[in-house]
């Protein structure tokens, strides 16, 4: 599975919000911090507005902040805001079908394959649901150079 780029970019981009504080900050600003396309950054910014990790903020002066505090946003919430909550995999039954569907009796109970890639995707998601970006934050900011350099860049 590859996630898009969309979710690095929302990942930093909320991590620096945290950093720089309360007020809001413009996409464009946002998205030259990290020399990142505004109008693919702002769409991604829209996304996490729908799924209310953050508000937006209409004016001149306007801008985006964080919604909640890091520490009640997960990865599984930004990686649903941004890809959506479609499941990974998709079991087509094949099992049933061909020369092996002919030659073998009905199926009785749930496929095999299907089963493991359900578990898989179930593991995958207590992961990103059991870290915060606040945990990430405390990893990302150790050292007071990088807050410097993310409020020098943003404000």
């Amino acid at each position: 599975m590859r996630m898009s780029k969309g979710v690095e970019w929302a990942l930093h981009t909320l991590l620096n919000l945290d950093v720089v504080g309360g007020g809001p900050v413009g996409s464009a600003q946002l998205a030259e911090a990290h020399g990142l396309s505004p109008s693919y950054l702002n769409k991604q910014l829209q996304l996490l507005a729908r799924a209310e990790l953050v508000v937006s903020v209409p004016g001149p002066r306007g801008g985006f902040r964080l919604a909640k505090p890091l520490e009640a946003i997960t990865l599984l919430d930004v990686v649903e805001a941004i890809e959506g909550g479609t499941e990974l995999f998709h079991c087509t039954e094949i099992r049933c079908g061909g020369k092996i569907g002919e030659l073998s009796p009905p199926p009785t109970g749930r496929c095999a394959v299907n089963a493991a890639m359900r578990r898989a995707e179930e593991a995958w998601h207590q992961a990103l649901a059991a870290q915060s970006l606040a945990d990430i934050r405390t990893e990302l900011t150790a050292s007071p150079l990088v807050r410097q350099v993310v409020r020098s860049a943003l404000n």
